[in-house]
């Protein structure tokens, strides 16, 4: 991506994205938040979809295991956002066992009890995802 075409039409990107890893993530957060804040769920899309997970370089999956390891280490007040992020992980091809070893990595900067919170929110998305495939 060049740096001309780098903020063109971030929000059909970001939405392409959101869509492929998150279905129906910008309707859920139009539906919980847009009446207090007029256009969050756009802007999320747009700005963190767009302008940042499909700049290029380097690849999605990376992108959603950094965003993995930062929310991991941040502690257990990012859990929803954990979640969300650990079934986009998924989505674009991450293993159980890559998601766990960038979480248990994070006991180094974020604590050991940051770490557990986190492994345990994983769970949680594996165990959605057991559920799911039955």
């Amino acid at each position: 991506m060049t740096p001309e075409t780098l903020h063109t039409d971030t929000y059909a990107r970001g939405k392409a994205l959101s869509e492929q890893v998150n279905p129906g993530m910008e309707e859920a957060l139009q539906a919980r938040y847009d009446a207090l804040v007029p256009g969050l769920s756009r802007t999320i899309v747009d700005v963190a979809y767009g302008q940042f997970y499909t700049r290029g370089t380097v690849d999605e999956k990376t992108r959603l295991l950094a965003t993995v390891a930062a929310l991991a280490a941040l502690g257990g007040q990012t859990r929803p956002q954990l979640k969300v992020n650990v079934a986009s992980a998924r989505a674009v091809g991450a293993s159980r066992e890559e998601i766990s070893e960038i979480i248990f990595q994070m006991a180094l900067y974020g604590g050991l009890p940051s770490m557990i919170n986190a492994l345990n929110a994983a769970i949680e998305v594996f165990e959605a995802e057991e559920v799911a495939d039955v």
